[in-house]
């Protein structure tokens, strides 16, 4: 069975068939949040915190940290980030980036074993983030892209992804520290593009037999009510054989069918995890008599 196996300092992560899905926190992203792109540019980490802790509480696995902030130090801003974070959280993080020196620099201050995120099927790219891989021996996110583009054909994208996995191999590393991404594209611009990234989804972990993921959010760009959108596409994804995504945790709707899905996946024993988010809490008669029950039932044993 396939397991990428990431780490904090303290804390181990197992992505993989047979697992609980994995949700990877997208929040600490300045792309498009103009407010927190000016503090990390002046090393305000105010909304990092805020952040990291409403992911944190709302449950994700992981949290991915990515500084792209135009005309800044990229690679500083993101070694602070990853620092501070990691001071505060135990959470495993994946570290994103399309510059090599800040992947560089991040894996250096990073504690433990971490998801890089990424490496596309581009010759250079290989060349260069492969290496970084086999060096600090941690996981990497492979996208399904290359030289000629993204391309429309599932069949064209599957065999770019086998090219990254293989070339990995070449460096040493296994394909289970391959994560692919199948690129999912937006349906409201190319509407059979949902169906397409569940079929590759589904070759990915059958024929090559790697985990996958995605950017979650990106199959609802332009369409009213993205959210339950990304909720339907995730329910399906995971059917398909998806093992995690990078997304929101925020947002309930989606968390939730995560969690309805561990349990028809067989993947929270028991209902245990489902049971302790969403059981009504006792009133306090019914606390009561069962504190009684219990008591009752220690005396006469």
């Amino acid at each position: 069975m396939t397991k990428t196996i990431l780490a904090s300092a303290t804390k181990e992560l197992v992505i993989g068939f047979g697992q609980p899905f994995c949700v990877i926190g997208e929040r600490i992203n300045p792309t498009g949040r103009k407010k927190l792109a000016t503090e990390m540019k002046e090393g305000n980490m105010d909304m990092v915190k805020a952040d990291v802790i409403a992911q944190v509480e709302a449950g994700a696995h992981m949290l991915d940290i990515n500084a792209g902030i135009p005309l800044a130090n990229e690679a500083q801003i993101l070694a602070d980030t990853i620092k501070m974070v990691q001071s505060i959280t135990d959470l495993p993080l994946c570290i994103d980036s399309s510059i090599i020196e800040a992947l560089e620099k991040g894996l250096s201050v990073y504690k433990g074993r971490a998801l890089l995120n990424s490496v596309t099927g581009e010759d250079e790219s290989l060349e260069r983030v492969l290496p970084l891989v086999k060096k600090y021996d941690c996981a990497v996110v492979a996208i399904s892209n290359d030289e000629t583009g993204i391309s429309q054909d599932p069949n064209v994208r599957y065999n770019v992804a086998k090219k990254i996995v293989e070339r990995a191999q070449d460096y040493g590393i296994k394909p289970e520290d391959v994560i692919v991404d199948p690129l999912v594209m937006p349906v409201g611009a190319i509407n059979i593009a949902g169906r397409k990234a569940l079929d590759l989804i589904y070759r990915l972990r059958n024929e090559l037999k790697v985990n996958t993921t995605c950017g979650a959010s990106n199959v609802s760009f332009g369409l009213p009510n993205r959210n339950g959108i990304n909720a339907s596409f995730l329910s399906m994804a995971i059917g398909a054989g998806m093992t995690t995504a990078i997304m929101n945790p925020c947002h309930e709707k989606e968390m939730e069918l995560i969690r309805g899905a561990d349990v028809i996946a067989g993947q929270d024993p028991d209902c245990t995890r489902w049971i302790k988010k969403y059981r009504e809490p006792l009133a306090e008669n019914q606390f009561r008599g069962a504190r009684a029950g219990r008591q009752r039932a220690r005396r006469r044993g």
